[in-house]
């Protein structure tokens, strides 16, 4: 598990540092100013909270070696948490900003409450280790 989420952690920065650059010198002139802030808006919370997954693979590898293992479901439960997050609020900020389709706004809010589960989640680990 500690491996897979240090996977997807790495990638998912990588891919935000890529649209980061992206935005910065592909779109920064070609889209309403509006929608370039929607663009910045999900390639710094996909970063943030990639760095959050990656956080977690870390604690689960120092998990590894304890008997207080169970409390590892609450990471299991942010680390995922956090990944959807990434998928619904930044992807849909990435397809809003490109497309200008309004409705894809909506999906944004599911994401922001993945992320909020994440937070909760790891402050329930905090709590219950």
């Amino acid at each position: 598990m500690a491996k897979l989420y240090l996977l997807f952690g790495a990638i998912s920065g990588f891919i935000a540092v890529s649209l980061g650059a992206f935005g910065a010198h592909g779109l920064k002139e070609r889209l309403p100013e509006r929608l370039f802030n929607v663009w910045v808006t999900g390639t710094e919370y996909q970063m943030y909270h990639s760095l959050a997954v990656i956080l977690i693979a870390v604690l689960v590898l120092q998990l590894s070696d304890s008997k207080r293992a169970d409390s590892s479901k609450w990471l299991r439960w942010s680390a995922n948490s956090f990944l959807a997050g990434i998928v619904l609020f930044s992807g849909s900020l990435y397809a809003l900003a490109l497309t200008g389709i309004s409705w894809l706004g909506m999906i944004t809010p599911l994401g922001g409450v993945a992320f909020l589960l994440g937070w909760l989640a790891l402050a329930l680990f905090a709590i219950f280790k």
